[in-house]
């Protein structure tokens, strides 16, 4: 006797026997079968990658998608009772996003169904029936067979997983390019990930933003808490193959498998990128540029090397665009954090204090190469100006292939952090502010908490191990930070130079000569 998931998946197959589209699972319309495999969409990037990159064709006159702007594309909402899955099989259902200003080009989205000459894939077929359009809105204007803009996985139909209803909440979206994000443990979207970044930051180049051009959803074999996707990716230089093995727990984990092949030169290969916002925190903030204390999706970017070493390096915003470049060989991983978790440290309703941290976990040895940290001038909190990304150090040639395999964590904090102290803040300012002659001379404070600090013997003094790039380093002062939380310590030091550039300081504690915290670095934009 079959049971519910056995018949429902019988009975969309019977009802699609015929190529004639029909409506199924919550109410979505899906047309003819083809085959499906990772292997074949596989074969098909590479073949793919040996001819011209054809753009995809405009599906609706420039003026109707520039009139679906921020606000109109907001108003509209897929009807969740049409949602892909909305009655199972599975816990998730998934709903759809429309074209708009911002979202301009359509992707294809497929069903992989068990059939018993191997998995089928049947396209969902768009219909402006499905989605709830406010009379007046422009997108009623758009035609009738104008695709999606992407898709996302909504929260458990199952009511298994919080308190969230499914119908208004999702845990992972896929929009634009070939971007996608998910909330972590604290139920907050921010931070984002991207397929691959091409030339991101090259002078004189302009950057490429490669797109998934088709997902295909597997239909779940049952309810647990994982969802499979592929995806293919196609760009003037590169294609690709991708499977993603998604994981719905206490936050989201994300096991991620690419294939990519290049048709051309590329100047900075960004594999596993990572995209986020920074405008200002207690490091520093322009004076009353806003009346919030801090605003970013993430405050630094966590190292795990292949040596071994924790680096943490806060995130800035810099009066000009700047790349930074941390050699290594076989990462452990890299991540964009959010580590200030206090609410009264940003006073916002939209909660920031919230915001998923994202790690990347490589799996196989990635070799030689360097994480790369893209920071970009900002004056709002609307940009996505905080990139970072492994970059291979081999050139990136035309006709090279990729395998790449890595985990993604959508958490509250470092999944591998070590026994160390962290890093809690980093603040600075004049060493002088009455002495107009020493203006020049800039003080840093840098915090450190827990670990083995939290053990250190009264009187017992750690040493600052500090070093700068250039310049001169004085009056270093360590002793621990007097608010009775135990383990808390603090650096105090004066750093001056004559001319104006960056500098890059790295500092740690250690005793007896053993480290006590991770290592932090700064680079900081020195001015005459």
């Amino acid at each position: 006797m079959m049971d519910r998931r056995e018949f429902l998946a019988a009975a969309a197959a019977a009802a699609l026997a015929s190529g004639v589209p029909a409506r199924v699972w919550g109410g979505v319309q899906l047309g003819a079968s083809q085959r499906f495999s990772f292997d074949r969409l596989v074969e098909e990037a590479r073949a793919l990658a040996g001819r011209e990159y054809e753009p995809p064709p405009a599906v609706a006159p420039a003026e109707i998608l520039d009139a679906v702007d921020y606000d109109a594309w907001g108003a509209v909402r897929f009807d969740t009772d049409k949602a892909l899955f909305a009655n199972g099989p599975g816990r998730y259902p998934v709903t759809f996003f429309p074209l708009g200003r911002y979202f301009r080009t359509p992707v294809r989205v497929f069903v992989v169904m068990r059939a018993d000459d191997g998995a089928r894939a049947r396209p969902v077929r768009y219909d402006a029936a499905d989605f709830d359009i406010p009379p007046g809105n422009p997108l009623r204007q758009l035609p009738p067979d104008a695709g999606f803009a992407g898709f996302r996985l909504q929260e458990s139909r199952l009511g298994d997983q919080g308190k969230l209803p499914w119908r208004s909440n999702d845990w992972a979206a896929f929009l634009g390019a070939s971007y996608f994000r998910a909330i972590g443990a604290l139920y907050q979207y921010g931070v984002s990930a991207r397929g691959i970044a091409i030339d991101t930051a090259v002078a004189g180049v302009t950057e490429e933003f490669p797109r998934f051009s088709r997902f295909y959803l597997q239909t779940p074999q049952d309810d647990g808490p994982t969802v499979t996707a592929w995806a293919m990716l196609e760009g003037p230089s590169v294609t690709g193959a991708y499977r993603f093995v998604m994981t719905r727990d206490r936050a989201v984990l994300m096991d991620v498998s690419a294939r990519l092949f290049l048709r051309r030169d590329v100047q900075r290969l960004g594999l596993a990128p990572l995209t986020s916002m920074y405008w200002f925190s207690e490091t520093r903030k322009p004076e009353a540029v806003d009346w919030r204390p801090e605003v970013h999706d993430s405050d630094g970017l966590a190292m795990w090397t292949g040596a071994g070493e924790y680096i943490w390096r806060p995130l800035a915003n810099p009066p000009e665009t700047r790349v930074v470049a941390f050699a290594d060989r076989a990462p452990r991983g890299f991540g964009l954090c959010q580590r200030d978790r206090t609410f009264d440290h940003y006073l916002d309703g939209v909660y920031y204090d919230r915001r998923p941290t994202l790690w990347v976990q490589p799996r196989g040895d990635w070799g030689p190469g360097a994480v790369q940290l893209l920071e970009l001038p900002t004056g709002s909190e609307f940009d996505d100006n905080i990139a970072a990304m492994w970059v291979p150090a081999a050139a990136a040639r035309s006709g090279n292939e990729y395998r790449l395999d890595y985990r993604l964590h959508w958490v509250d904090r470092e999944p591998f952090a070590p026994s160390l102290a962290r890093c809690r803040a980093t603040r600075l300012g004049l060493a002088f502010p009455g002495d107009p002659g020493r203006r020049h001379v800039r003080r840093f404070a840098v915090a450190f908490e827990g670990g083995p600090l939290v053990d250190l013997a009264a009187g017992v003094q750690p040493e600052a191990v500090l070093s700068a790039s250039r310049g001169r380093v004085q009056r270093t002062q360590v002793h621990p930070v007097p608010d009775d939380v135990a383990g808390h310590w603090r650096v105090l030091f004066d750093w001056t130079v004559a001319d104006p550039g960056p500098v890059d300081l790295r500092l740690y504690l250690r005793l007896a000569g053993q480290p006590l915290t991770e290592t932090w670095l700064y680079t900081h934009a020195a001015t005459a």
